[in-house]
């Protein structure tokens, strides 16, 4: 009886810890601006930075500093959706050209993939980059782009090339949970 017990007691809180979520068990957190209107995982070991005239919010790696993932909100007119824009591959090359690689600064991006997703009835926009820094460092940059409620927001990740690899998952969940409303 009482091994009987131990069993089922096991038995249950394996059960209940499995059902743990998603993001708990591949290490992301859960980040929500209910007054915006968007929401999305990142890192665990991932901090939040506070920074005036920039992004809504900034996450970056505790230890890798120049890993990071940010969100930019900009107005649009309230009645266009994101495909009255352009195409995912028009969208990749005016970001890229606009707000990754601005002339004069000396950085180079590079559309790698550009595509369209559909979650709960919203499109997004999924941009992939390569950028040359000034300094001829490489980046990777993946990003996720949607329209609501008259803005358009901008999930974008940076994470240095030669770490691309080992992070490359994460860092696609994350872009992937993003979510506007």
């Amino acid at each position: 009886m009482w091994k009987r017990t131990v069993l089922i007691l096991l038995l249950v809180l394996s059960f209940s810890l499995s059902n743990v979520g998603v993001a708990a068990a591949a290490g992301l957190k859960s980040f929500v601006d209910s007054i915006d209107g968007y929401e999305f995982l990142y890192p665990n070991g991932w901090l939040q930075v506070k920074v005036a005239n920039g992004p809504d919010v900034i996450f970056h790696d505790l230890i890798e500093r120049t890993e990071n993932l940010s969100v930019v909100i900009s107005p649009v007119p309230e009645d266009k959706n994101l495909t009255e824009f352009g195409t995912p591959t028009e969208i990749g090359y005016k970001l890229g050209k606009n707000a990754l690689a601005p002339e004069g600064s000396g950085r180079k991006a590079e559309l790698v993939n550009a595509e369209q997703q559909e979650k709960d009835g919203q499109i997004y926009y999924i941009l992939e980059y390569s950028v040359t820094l000034q300094n001829r460092q490489k980046r990777h940059n993946l990003a996720s782009v949607a329209t609501s409620r008259g803005k358009l927001f901008t999930l974008n990740a940076s994470i240095p090339e030669r770490r691309w690899q080992r992070v490359k998952s994460i860092i696609q969940e994350s872009v992937d949970s993003f979510q506007v409303y």
